[in-house]
């Protein structure tokens, strides 16, 4: 009974102070802050190139979503302490909490968000933030929450050389859970301004860049988030030491994959958008992390690679100093065509396909004096391997064909001469003559019938 008549005292003169004229006046300051706040941000917005004004009050953007509410918050104090001295407070009462609870809420949803675009779980932890926020802030409103934590307060035991509680453990885990979130968020802000505007050479460096800020930040976050906690970082040797012991024993192979990761970064000998060939897998570097790099095939396959066979074994880097990749298809015409005619409508061919660079353009050439005609190689030069190289080839052979047969130049069918046992000369030759210049299947037909 003695605990819950000051709660009811104190829930009732809140209840009164809300009818006193004064309320109007903390209303019209509570608006005021919140048109300013709005001022603020939307003239970062301006100043930053965002040009949707609604997404302020909604949050749609990580700027708006998580700066907005802490402007209102500063704001809100600010109006609260000007105040405070003038008449006694009863809105700013209940819109502190509220905003201190909104701004967690946001802050901790586009974090996460900006953090881990691709996480299924960010809609549990959100709800989960959002009950936990509003909860504190009703309990602290009505009063409870100060009486709760005197009570967590004198749950106590002793670790090593220092006294903890329930409510120093509670607190440190909010703490860090903050200083968690602060360095999650510079490190994704950094990130996308690193990773902005970078192609090529430029965004593996800057992805390096990126990846070391952000272990460093989270590092840094985690020592502060372990002080505040109230666990004695000295203790933290003994661990170091054998965290040490296991890279250098057990995990030496995870630790030559990182160390390989910031070396490819750093050195940039394959890049982001590099066709490489690792291990007889062919593709395009699409991400490289730091312990692995994904291949991409044309064919959609994708394919993790360990950063340190990148560095320990042969890599072909088919774009280090050029883009440019040479692709080929053979073609056979009878032996009496013309040569020169061949060559010449073999290049005009290779343009079919607007992907063929003009410069360097296509080259023909006679490859070799094939058993059913001559072989003719048709080089050209492309620029998007990872676009596949199925269809280019499919679009220039087609071209090929069609010129072939508009200009009347034979593609020979393979020729076999087939000697029969035990017939004389004459009917020898007069099976030879049946088999030339026909089908394999027709020939083994002829052979059978003779």
């Amino acid at each position: 009974m003695t605990e819950k008549g000051p709660l009811l005292d104190e829930l009732g003169r809140k209840l009164v102070a809300l009818t006193q004229p004064t309320v109007l006046v903390e209303l019209g300051a509570a608006l005021a802050s919140l048109v300013l706040a709005w001022l603020f941000v939307a003239l970062l917005r301006r100043l930053s190139g965002q040009r949707n004004p609604d997404s302020i009050l909604f949050g749609r953007k990580l700027l708006d979503g998580a700066l907005f509410p802490l402007v209102l918050l500063v704001f809100g104090y600010v109006a609260r302490n000007l105040l405070d001295d003038h008449i006694p407070l009863a809105v700013f009462r209940l819109v502190i909490p509220a905003l201190m609870s909104l701004a967690v809420i946001r802050t901790g949803a586009k974090v996460l968000h900006a953090a881990f675009p691709q996480a299924h779980w960010l809609g549990d932890i959100e709800r989960t933030i959002s009950w936990l926020a509003w909860g504190a802030m009703v309990l602290w409103v009505t009063g409870v929450l100060p009486r709760v934590l005197d009570a967590l307060d004198r749950i106590r035991w002793k670790m090593g050389s220092s006294e903890m509680s329930v409510r120093t453990v509670l607190e440190g885990a909010i703490t860090a859970g903050i200083v968690l979130l602060a360095a999650l968020w510079v490190s994704s802000v950094l990130e996308a301004w690193l990773l902005r505007s970078a192609t090529g050479s430029g965004l593996s460096l800057r992805k390096a860049l990126s990846n070391a800020i952000r272990a460093l930040l989270l590092f840094v976050g985690l020592m502060f988030a372990l002080s505040a906690a109230g666990i004695d970082l000295t203790a933290l040797s003994v661990l170091g030491g054998a965290v040490g012991v296991g890279i250098g024993l057990g995990l030496q192979k995870l630790a030559a994959n990182y160390v390989s990761g910031f070396v490819i970064l750093a050195e940039r000998s394959v890049r982001i958008g590099d066709n490489v060939r690792v291990d007889g897998f062919e593709g395009r570097i699409t991400d490289i992390t730091g312990r692995y790099t994904v291949i991409r095939s044309p064919g959609g396959r994708e394919s993790i690679v360990p950063n340190e066979m990148l560095i320990s074994q042969r890599v072909e880097n088919l774009s280090l100093a050029d883009p440019r990749v040479w692709q080929s298809t053979v073609v056979s015409v009878g032996y009496d065509s013309d040569v020169d005619l061949v060559m010449r409508l073999l290049c005009e061919a290779a343009f079919a396909s607007p992907r063929v660079l003009k410069d360097p353009g296509p080259s023909a050439a006679l490859s070799a004096f094939g058993a059913d005609g001559l072989e003719f190689t048709l080089g050209f030069w492309i620029v998007d391997p990872e676009n596949g190289t199925l269809s280019l080839r499919s679009d220039i052979n087609l071209a090929i064909l069609r010129a072939l047969r508009a200009h009347g130049i034979d593609i020979p069918f393979p020729q076999r001469v087939v000697h029969i046992q035990g017939l004389g000369a004459d009917a020898q030759a007069a099976g030879e003559a049946t088999v030339p210049n026909v089908p394999p299947d027709s020939a083994q037909a002829s052979a059978s019938a003779l």
